[in-house]
């Protein structure tokens, strides 16, 4: 039995949450932490191996927004300096849902067990994805749209089944509508720019701590 003590089981899935702060990229100018919002997220992870994973997550957030020191015109296809009317300040605050999953690569074997094994209790780790959004409220109309998350993390197990991180994720979206608003003049294609795929489309980052359980022990053959 007490050569047993070194072998620490593996786990195949991890359980939790996270909770942050999402902010906005858009044609009302924003930042990574400019007018962010909170936001909060459930996790489910496959761990293939100690290097691979697979995430899967739903979330829920408040983006936010203003083009104030920004110049917005009222209609970018007017023959005056000014797009028809002098510049408008528009402000705006949305509820976003998200659900998505990503491929994570740790860079350094995650876990703990014996030596030999080349694992570590911490590792960074870079991340890639697809997924969903919808924006709702703020007085304009509800928006949905693809996501394409691109970003990177760190995580430490606290404990053998207790996991701890950092994941910050810059997310491209296919759509220009997640800063509408109610107001007079529209944050869509202000500027007469044509759209494309990604092109003048509407992102957000996304900034959290997370913190989740393992579960599902992984099966061992017994050799005896």
């Amino acid at each position: 039995m007490q050569a047993q003590d070194g072998e620490l089981l593996e786990y195949q899935q991890e359980i939790g949450g996270g909770i942050g702060l999402m902010s906005y990229i858009g044609d009302a100018g924003g930042g990574i932490m400019k007018s962010p919002g909170i936001m909060g997220t459930l996790i489910w992870r496959r761990n293939l191996n100690p290097r691979m994973v697979v995430h899967t997550d739903l979330g829920f957030g408040k983006l936010r927004g203003n083009s104030h020191g920004q110049f917005i015109p009222t209609d970018p296809l007017s023959q005056t300096p000014e797009g028809g009317m002098p510049a408008q300040d528009i402000s705006f605050s949305r509820t976003l849902v998200t659900a998505g999953a990503q491929f994570e690569f740790n860079l350094l074997g995650y876990g703990m067990g014996a030596a030999y094994k080349g694992l570590y209790r911490w590792t960074p780790y870079l991340l890639a994805g697809a997924g969903v959004t919808m924006a709702t409220g703020g007085g304009g109309s509800a928006a949905g749209a693809l996501h394409i998350p691109l970003g990177f993390g760190l995580r430490y197990k606290l404990r053998q089944r207790l996991n701890i991180g950092l994941e910050w994720s810059f997310n491209f979206t296919t759509s220009d509508s997640f800063d509408d608003t109610a107001a007079a003049v529209k944050l869509r294609d202000p500027y007469g720019i044509k759209s494309g795929m990604f092109k003048n489309k509407d992102c957000f980052t996304r900034t959290f701590v997370f913190l989740t359980y393992d579960i599902s022990p992984k099966y061992r053959k017994c050799n005896n």
